[in-house]
């Protein structure tokens, strides 16, 4: 490339960009809508060649026309599927179907409509409104309140909540329903929110917590199955599950992988479910202490919490991040021993602590 051309990009760049509390702020969005941020992604991404992804989308269009029969007699090839990225242009339409969104909007064509038009509990409104600002406020869709996005997301939460009265709001569902607005229409995204929400992420917004660190035990649990010097390393600086993994399952990795990888992990968790987030964490936290060095490097429970909070760049990159969770050996069995052995160790627990509260 001739200097000539370098100094022409340069300046286009400079033009493109500001400074904001010291982050490079381009006015320019990146190819998935971000001005800036840490999941702002200016290159163009290394995914497979045109004539694979055209395949591709032939093979998912023909797959979404026959729907209940490879979910009923071919979910392998789904899965298959899901595992080696949907192509952007389906990805959409197989979420909306994947995760049951469909069948549940299917069954109940007015209900978005009818939830719009419901006046609302005021503390729930109140605090939804309080949080929208802080959805992605670097991405095109949600920047500021005259965007779309913050008002359609105002209304998949208020709706979601209309719907759900005993549930009521929970603030971890706002990322999750702006990453879903960020790829569907309003009525789609929202009933993508309430399958996840009720069947994936089943009990993750009731105000006690209790099934989020049921969760964090059971990935304690497994992280001392397939990598026993950092579930050592952990205990050792008394990091608890519930210090780096709560934002993690709450928000379904929204707000913390880049976003080519967030879209592959969605790919996966949409298909085969909760236990793709604990494969997501477990590799994290490999990349992160795996090694001698580096759990050296993390002698103390804020280095080590600073280095799983911000991970190394590579752990997180696509191409690794989803080799890894598709090469971690552990069994349905595993996952369904850990869940009896946590569940059971909670409710002995809070008996114990009934017990005491009684005497």
């Amino acid at each position: 490339m001739s200097s000539s051309h370098n100094a022409d990009t340069v300046s286009v760049c400079s033009e493109a960009s500001t400074l904001l509390d010291g982050s490079v702020i381009s006015t320019v969005p990146d190819r998935h809508g971000f001005l800036g941020g840490f999941q702002y992604s200016p290159e163009p991404r290394q995914g497979p060649p045109p004539e694979t992804v055209l395949r591709r989308e032939r093979k998912w269009l023909k797959m979404l026309s026959q729907w209940n029969f490879y979910m009923e007699k071919n979910y392998r090839k789904i899965r298959e599927r899901c595992r080696k990225g949907i192509p952007m242009s389906v990805r959409p339409r197989a979420w909306l179907y994947l995760c049951g969104g469909k069948l549940l909007m299917d069954k109940q064509a007015d209900k978005y409509e009818e939830c719009l038009q419901a006046i609302g509990d005021t503390k729930c409104i109140d605090d939804i409104k309080k949080d929208l600002h802080r959805q992605f406020p670097l991405h095109e869709m949600f920047s500021s309140e005259d965007k779309p996005g913050q008002q359609e997301l105002f209304n998949v939460l208020k709706a979601y909540t209309i719907h759900f009265p005993d549930i009521g709001y929970c603030q971890a569902q706002a990322p999750v329903a702006a990453f879903l607005l960020m790829h569907m229409p309003a009525i789609e995204a929202f009933w993508c929110l309430v399958s996840i929400s009720n069947k994936y992420l089943e009990d993750y917004y009731s105000p006690t917590m209790d099934v989020v660190q049921r969760d964090g035990l059971i990935l304690q649990g497994l992280l001392k199955k397939v990598c026993p010097p950092v579930y050592r390393h952990l205990k050792k600086v008394n990091a608890e599950p519930m210090f780096y993994c709560t934002e993690w399952f709450l928000c379904a990795f929204t707000r913390t992988l880049p976003w080519d990888t967030l879209l592959r992990i969605w790919d996966i968790f949409l298909c085969e479910g909760v236990k793709v987030l604990f494969k997501t964490s477990l590799v994290i936290l490999i990349g992160c202490l795996g090694t001698a060095k580096s759990r050296k490097q993390c002698p103390g429970l804020c280095e080590t919490l600073a280095r799983i909070r911000n991970p190394p760049e590579d752990i997180l990159s696509e191409e690794n991040l989803i080799y890894n969770v598709n090469r971690l050996d552990l069994t349905e069995r595993d996952f369904q021993e850990q869940h009896q052995k946590q569940t059971k160790k909670m409710k002995l627990e809070r008996a114990h602590r009934d017990g005491a509260t009684l005497r």
